[in-house]
This record gives structure tokens, sequence and C-alpha cells, in this order.
């Protein structure tokens, strides 16, 4: 075996350790990603089971406007284009207008 053959193998190895470096990289910043989202998501979750998500005096009011409200700034829709869906794109002009009538 020459010396130049070798150095060429030792060369293409660098270069695959380089790109999986990367990709390990990339793979470690998904899971930080996937990991936040889960304990938020668990959070969230543990707020519903215990009830902090009503009102701190514990009172529900019988309003359908008031429970309408409470949807919406949970982050859901209450407009009539996407009741029910989780709002991803802030406020909806939808909602809004129909929580001021």
């Amino acid at each position: 075996m020459d010396k130049q053959s070798l150095f060429v193998q030792v060369a293409n190895l660098e270069e695959r350790i380089g790109e999986l470096y990367v990709e390990l990289g990339t793979l470690k910043d998904k899971i930080i990603a996937l990991i936040e989202e889960n304990q938020r998501l668990e959070q969230e979750l543990e707020r519903y089971r215990t009830g902090a998500a009503l009102p701190p005096d514990g009172e529900l009011t019988s309003s359908g406007k008031d429970n309408l409200m409470r949807i919406y700034q949970e982050g859901f829709h209450i407009c009539n284009v996407k009741y029910g869906s989780l709002r991803t794109d802030g406020e909806c002009l939808f909602c809004l207008g129909f929580l001021r009538k």
C-alpha cells in the first residue's frame, strides 16, 4: 500500500467523521426541542388536571360569552371558520370580531 492511497483514505475518513458530527449536532438540537415541548405539554396537562386553568376564585360564570372568552384565551378558535382548532398564528380577527359583538 502506498503512502498516497493511505493519505486519501484518512482524508475520506476525516470527511465522513465531520459529516457525522454535523448530523449528530442536528439530532441533538431536535432532541432538545422535543424535550422542551414535552415539558411544556406536561405542565399544561398538569394545570388542567389540577384546575389551575380555572379562575382563581374557583367560580365559573354561566355566561356563554365568558366561556367563549376563556376558550379563546386558552388558545382555541371560537369563530365559525375554525371553531375548536388551535390558534397558532396569534390573534384571529374573526374570533375577536365575534367577541366584540
